[in-house]
């Protein structure tokens, strides 16, 4: 919850950071961007160090450098040592997030273990809203700095129970750490990564946009060609040929980018069409969120009754019937009311969803190769999250562009090219007089809203199509396992026969 509370959390703080740094707007994004950037980098060999060296300590040092990073940004005097303290708590969160779910998967007993990553999927679908929420809350009430008491104090109550609760294990290996592997990794998702957040920014054809995606599809390229030559790969690619894989990776990606993109469209919407504060704007996604975390934890009974791919289908259907109903019902005058609707079904959608999703993937791996399994798990999120904000973002932006034209024929050019930019744009270019621009820019924001809402329909129904065709198998698991199923965790297992 801390690791996912900070990807969030800044976004509420942003008008002051800009005021106490004397920051640009592109300055500010980076505080939050560098933090996302260096933890999807590094989750691939970092996790794979856990594997090797001991869950339990890599976690713990993960929390020692996160637990000091946040408080470092939390006193920053000046915007530099504020984004080194950023870059380390990614560095941090990076140490911590393939650790937590790969203890889990390595520690719980067969029969447990579907429950367990159903907790864990529930705090890192919901935590994220938590986070926002609190630290809205800290903000109103206190101060930005405020908002890094909230990870240091989760770290250390994390701490506590990691000493306490979290038994040490490690995978020894006869083959050296695949590093050239790993640095490979780390090129190709930091170019992607860095393409998609700065594309909708700087341009899609800037070079700079244009460079960083040749770097990562070369990286990418990269890594597949050597971990194929590989005795002891980092990830042995040739595993996303199993079904349980390739549409549990499939399935995170479309269902946290469509997540993500929602939160890209609710928030404009409940600040500047329906007047909302920040805090009250993410107060009105608790619903949603709850009804996540409850349906993460309802997925594992579901799927031992139905199987893991039926489970999995019906969350992406909910899904994407909650991003029609948004689409169909939205306007100015419903308010809160001709969106909640599509909310909550996008809400049951995606906790349903994950849990399967995130159980096909790590026992798509070997128990040695958990760490792993946990890094891809985090960085296929990841990249989705960052697909879906600039395809979800790029079609709102396309569609209220396209809307708002008509009406800004008979204004002066500064306000109208003003108004293009943005509804927000347009608002503080209408002022208190113009309130023929202020209806005009919150109908035609409206009508980005649903192009947006049914571009995310189409990409849940491919993904959809592609879950029934080549989902995990349909038993009361529904999933190919690999691993060691003694549910023991021991620093040295013995060899355990693996189950089809």
């Amino acid at each position: 919850m801390a690791v996912i509370a900070s990807v969030s959390g800044l976004n509420v703080a942003q008008p002051q950071l800009a005021l106490e740094f004397d920051a640009s707007q592109t300055e500010v994004l980076w505080f939050i961007n560098i933090y996302t950037i260096s933890l999807a980098a590094l989750l691939l060999p970092l996790g794979a160090i856990g594997d090797r060296w001991g869950r339990r300590p890599v976690l713990l040092a993960g929390l020692a450098v996160f637990g000091a990073a946040s408080a470092l940004a939390g006193l920053a005097p000046t915007s530099e040592v504020m984004l080194a303290a950023r870059l380390l708590s990614g560095i941090g969160a990076a140490m911590i997030m393939p650790v937590t779910l790969a203890v889990i998967t390595s520690t719980f007993p067969d029969e447990e273990r579907s429950k367990a990553i159903g907790v864990w999927t529930a705090v890192a679908g919901g935590g994220g809203i938590l986070g926002m929420y609190l630290s809205a809350v800290l903000v109103d009430v206190a101060d930005w700095r405020w908002l890094f008491a909230l990870p240091v104090a989760l770290v250390v109550v994390a701490a506590v129970a990691a000493l306490r609760s979290v038994p040490n294990s490690r995978e020894p290996s006869e083959h050296p750490l695949d590093v050239v592997g790993a640095l490979a990794s780390v090129v190709a998702v930091l170019g992607l990564v860095f393409f998609l957040h700065e594309g909708p920014d700087q341009g899609w054809g800037a070079p700079v946009t244009l460079a960083s995606l040749a770097v990562g599809l070369l990286g990418a390229a990269g890594f597949a060609r050597w971990e194929l030559r590989r005795t002891a790969p980092l990830l042995d690619v040739r595993l996303f040929r199993e079904r349980g894989l390739a549409s549990g990776s499939a399935a995170l990606l479309g269902v946290f980018g469509v997540q993500a993109g929602i939160f890209v469209v609710l928030f404009p919407f409940f600040q500047a069409v329906l007047g909302w504060s920040g805090l009250h704007a993410t107060l009105a996604l608790m619903p949603m969120a709850v009804l996540m975390m409850a349906a993460s934890g309802l997925a594992p009974h579901l799927a031992a009754r139905i199987g893991s791919r039926a489970t999995m289908a019906a969350g992406i259907l909910l899904g994407g019937l909650g991003l029609a109903l948004m689409a169909l019902l939205v306007s100015v005058d419903g308010g809160y009311a001709s969106v909640l609707p599509g909310m909550l079904a996008m809400g049951l959608g995606m906790g349903l969803s994950m849990t399967p999703s995130t159980e096909a993937i790590t026992t798509a791996l070997p128990r040695e190769r958990q760490g792993v399994a946990s890094a891809l798990n985090d960085v296929t999120r990841e990249l989705g999250t960052a697909l879906g904000v600039a395809l979800l973002g790029a079609v709102l932006a396309t569609g209220y562009g396209r809307a708002i034209d008509p009406h800004l024929g008979d204004l002066p050019a500064g306000t109208a090219a003003r108004a293009r930019e943005g509804i927000a744009n347009a608002l503080a270019a209408a002022g208190s007089e113009d309130r023929s621009l202020v209806r005009a820019a919150q109908d035609a924001f409206v009508d980005g809203w649903q192009q947006a809402m049914w571009a995310g329909v189409a990409v849940m129904a491919v993904l959809l199509g592609y879950v029934l065709l080549r989902g995990p198998g349909t038993g009361p698991r529904g999933t190919e396992s690999t691993r060691n199923q003694s549910g023991k965790d021991v620093e040295n297992p013995a060899p355990a026969p693996s189950s089809g």
